[in-house]
């Protein structure tokens, strides 16, 4: 994991906000995802794509992973926003709403007939019915699809479903998906909790994403990167564990059975060890 990138907190920002775009500069997230989408109304779409494009280009965001959403296959603004993201180079471009590993190699191509660099990877968000169903196929498409976005808020309304504590509705579509990524080795990002002045609900759904497997969290509000950037790092206790479990395992080299704490260590365990140790130097080598 040598190459490991953190996405504890990945931030949506609204391209037509200058304001915003500078602000962002600032702001301790692992990445931000410029949007052109939803975030911007349509009379502003041109000028918001220009500026994200400046923005991705800039190279004034530091360590964080900067990304724009481009607009949805189909709209009018699509084809615009692929050649303008793909010639700007971020980290990557992310599309809502892909539904089906054909529409994944079409993006690809499109990404790269626009002189896409290599560095700049395909973000797929899992939004509806149709694409969870697909989800194992969308993941795998292609090896330039790098990250899915979890579009919760999008699943919900398709759903005819409800947003509830524990996200009961949701659980179905998260797993499926977690499997999905996987199964590819591809990352994957729990969508948005709405209530931003809900500290503990929020907490509480950092907790649950974490728990499930989530590399970590997208976010609509700034208030909200400390806490995903805690529930999606290795705790003391974690870190510590592993650097145990490592150190026994080494020195139980040839014994047939080696013990941590009482507790039986296996390959697994020295794999998962080794996984959290890696995390926690990444995130440490950021200094945040």
């Amino acid at each position: 994991m040598s190459d490991f990138t953190p996405l504890r907190s990945v931030l949506y920002m609204p391209s037509s906000n200058e304001r915003a775009l500078e602000k962002a500069k600032a702001i301790a997230c692992d990445g931000l995802i410029l949007d052109l989408e939803d975030a911007v109304a349509p009379d502003a779409k041109p000028a918001a794509r220009e500026a994200a494009a400046a923005a991705a280009a800039s190279g004034e965001y530091g360590r964080r992973t900067v990304t724009i959403r481009v607009n949805g296959i189909g709209t009018q603004w699509h084809d615009d926003d692929i050649v303008a993201a793909a010639q700007a180079g971020p980290a990557g471009v992310v599309v809502p709403k892909v539904n089906s590993a054909d529409e994944v190699r079409a993006l690809v191509a499109a990404l790269e007939k626009a002189g896409a660099p290599d560095h700049t990877r395909l973000w797929a968000m899992v939004e509806t019915p149709e694409a969870v169903f697909n989800v194992r196929e969308i993941a795998a498409a292609s090896d330039r699809l790098a990250v899915l976005v979890m579009g919760t808020n999008d699943l919900v309304k398709e759903l005819y479903a409800e947003h509830v504590p524990g996200r009961a509705p949701l659980l179905t579509s998260l797993s499926l998906s977690l499997l999905a990524a996987r199964a590819a080795g591809v990352a994957i990002l729990d969508g948005v909790y709405n209530d931003v002045k809900n500290i503990d609900g929020f907490l509480a759904e950092c907790q649950q994403g974490r728990e499930m497997g989530f590399d970590g969290k997208t976010l609509i509000h700034p208030g909200q990167v400390e806490g995903a950037n805690t529930a999606f790092a290795p705790s003391e206790s974690a870190v510590e564990d592993a650097r145990g479990i490592l150190a026994a395992w080494e020195e139980g080299k040839g014994s047939g059975v080696v013990t941590y704490n009482g507790k039986m260590v296996e390959n697994l365990h020295v794999e998962s060890a080794e996984r959290t140790l890696s995390i926690h130097e990444a995130i440490t080598a950021l200094g945040v």
